[in-house]
């Protein structure tokens, strides 16, 4: 038995759904006679690039087109496989030759970016002056990794994925012909999940086609594919937008009990911030998208929760172990070595002081390490990422920084980046330690012990146990 999207492959221009910015265009240059020597179709996978490849090679020479035929005028080419100058050599050889029956030789090149450098040199030359008879098609996903001078010397057509009704429309009508009984709120499920794409939506139809006898409910197909429920996806945002922590972690472990992975679940969640965006619920994009393995639930979790109370400084950072907090010292018991100092620029004090005091005096300001490192992070990403491997002490107006290794120190050391240090600093002066000159006493609290903190329970270690377990 044929899978449904082979079976309902499209075999004609009429018959391609939802590219009409393509269809209308070239069927009229078919009528017309006014075919051009090359074709660029992109556009994200299975929105009918091939088929539509296919089916203008065939019209332009005539031939009927059916699923399982081959003509030796038309030569389809996995550009994957093909990548190399020798495979275009080849190519090039062969188009010399005229075609057998067809008025043209075809060459349906996909996914074209994947040839290399060489080789797009090679297909170059046979765009700039190609033999009469021949026609090339390419067909890509990664437009902008295909150079411009063969973007230049073709007709560009753009492919787009289909909307969510339209495919629900489509799904039905396929649904109907195989006498598939399926709830409308089930092909909605199924159309959502494809993405767009035509052939990943009728290959999620078949998938499911087994599951009853009776009428395939919503119920069954969210269990099937292993889906978060819709309305607890927006429950939980409703929560996360009220900062209710405890209806967050208890909603949160509910859905991650019942089946749904955590990427999944970020996924679902991301599509839902989409359809309706708000600046509460924004923010949590950029961190829905690093939602993978390992500790990807406690991820998830911390990327709901930092925002709320007195876990706002919580980083999702798992892979890299937060500072550890240096008890306020003399200055006279820090290592007297030569460390490098960062001379800030002018700026307002953006840290809090409690009272104004003489200059004489030793200051009073009230050092706020995340404060400061939410500056960074604004300022730059790699001074960030250092300072998350550094330790610190403050004291009597100077900011101790104690990298862990010689290359944080380095980079810490720049120019570019202590000027950087010094912005964020805003009058607090900066002292950058050798490795190995910081007090002991350190403390390292742990991103996980955070999280156990949120739950009010032991979270597992780095064994790749369930947090909520």
């Amino acid at each position: 038995m044929k899978a449904l999207y082979r079976k309902y492959r499209p075999l004609s221009l009429a018959e391609i759904i939802g590219q009409e910015q393509v269809t209308k265009p070239l069927a009229s240059s078919l009528k017309s006679g006014r075919i051009n020597h090359a074709y660029l179709f992109i556009g994200p996978r299975g929105c009918g690039k091939t088929s539509v490849a296919r089916i203008l090679a065939h019209e332009i020479n005539g031939f009927k087109y059916e699923p399982e035929d081959s003509y030796v005028d038309i030569i389809e080419i996995d550009g994957a496989s093909n990548r190399g100058i020798d495979d275009i050599r080849e190519l090039r050889e062969k188009a010399a030759i005229a075609p057998s029956i067809g008025k043209y030789k075809v060459y349906i090149i996909d996914e074209v970016h994947m040839l290399t450098p060489p080789a797009f040199n090679a297909l170059l030359k046979t765009l700039e002056e190609p033999p009469a008879h021949v026609i090339f098609i390419l067909a890509t996903t990664d437009a902008h990794k295909v150079p411009i001078t063969i973007t230049s010397r073709t007709q560009v057509y753009t492919f787009k994925l289909s909307d969510v009704d339209s495919m629900a429309t489509f799904l039905k009508t396929i649904a109907k012909k195989e006498g598939i009984k399926i709830e409308d709120d089930a092909i909605k499920i199924v159309a959502k999940r494809g993405g767009g794409s035509f052939r990943d939506s009728l290959s999620l139809l078949d998938q499911i086609s087994t599951l009853s006898d009776q009428e395939i409910t919503k119920e069954m197909v969210i269990a099937a594919m292993g889906l978060p429920d819709d309305e607890k996806i927006s429950e939980l945002l409703l929560k996360y937008e009220a900062k209710d922590l405890p209806s967050i972690t208890g909603t949160l472990k509910d859905l991650l009990l019942s089946g749904v992975k955590p990427e999944i679940l970020s996924e679902e969640i991301i599509k839902k911030i989409i359809e309706k965006p708000n600046p509460t619920t924004l923010p949590l994009l950029a961190k829905l998208t690093d939602i993978r393995p390992p500790f990807e639930e406690a991820r998830l979790l911390v990327a709901l929760t930092s925002t709320i109370g007195n876990q706002a400084n919580i980083v999702s950072q798992p892979a890299v172990s937060p500072p550890r907090i240096i008890p306020q010292i003399a200055p006279k018991t820090i290592p007297q070595t030569k460390p490098q100092e960062v001379t800030p620029k002018n700026q307002s004090p953006a840290l809090s002081q409690e009272e104004d005091t003489p200059k004489a005096k030793p200051t009073s300001i009230q050092f706020n390490w995340q404060q400061f490192l939410d500056k960074i992070k604004n300022l730059n990403d790699t001074v960030y990422s250092q300072l998350l491997k550094s330790d610190y002490s403050y004291a009597n107006g100077i900011l101790n920084l104690y990298p862990n290794r010689k290359i944080v120190k380095a980079i810490l050391s720049r120019d570019n980046n202590k000027d950087i240090l010094g912005r964020a600093a805003s009058g607090i002066k900066i002292v950058i330690h050798e490795v190995g000159e910081h007090p002991e006493g350190a403390k390292n609290d742990a991103v996980i012990d955070k999280i156990s903190d949120i739950m009010g329970g032991t979270v597992q270690s780095d064994t790749g146990g369930n947090p909520f377990e």
